[in-house]
């Protein structure tokens, strides 16, 4: 169940746990505010799914504690394991964008905590916040980014692995 921040030591808490995320790194204090304000806290049980593989939404999460582990179906009920998400890392970024349903599912492997924003409560920051808004885009590009470079390292050792190439296997 995910509930709203309230204003007080909880949203002054949140705010500051933003500011030290990816997500919020370059936001203002006023801005980490206007963001904190805008999200819903939750706690996740080790096992259960924050994004289930197939579904669509448009929320984006922020994981302060725990691990949670990108997994992606298999055939025959299996999973395989792509990454493993730690503090600090977004999930969910780009269904948040362009609401296609996630190609991937997310689940915990402890108890983790998370924040959480839709795609609506932060449309509706857009005409008076424009700034905050870009530098929030900015961070899901970056992290997204990340995850691209972190993919096309691993195909070209794998590549290399099963070419047998650069004498390294």
């Amino acid at each position: 169940m995910m509930a709203k921040l309230e204003s007080g030591p909880a949203m002054d808490a949140t705010k500051e746990l933003l500011k030290d995320s990816s997500l919020g790194s370059d936001l203002s204090d006023d801005e980490a505010a206007v963001l904190a304000g805008l999200m819903s806290a939750r706690e996740l049980e080790d096992g259960a799914y924050l994004i289930e593989e197939g579904t669509a939404d448009d929320t984006l999460h922020l994981l302060l504690s725990g691990k949670l582990e990108v997994v992606k179906q298999s055939g025959a009920g299996e999973t395989a394991t792509l990454a493993i998400l730690r503090d600090g890392a977004l999930a969910g970024e780009m269904s948040f964008v362009d609401g296609a349903a996630h190609s991937v599912g997310i689940r915990a492997l402890c108890d983790c905590r998370i924040l959480s924003v839709t795609r609506d409560d932060f449309e509706a920051i857009i005409d008076d916040n424009p700034r905050l808004v870009y530098k929030v885009m900015r961070a899901i590009t970056r992290s997204t980014h990340r995850n691209l470079q972190r993919m096309n390292h691993e195909f070209v050792e794998v590549s290399n692995y099963i070419f047998k190439q650069h004498g390294r296997y």
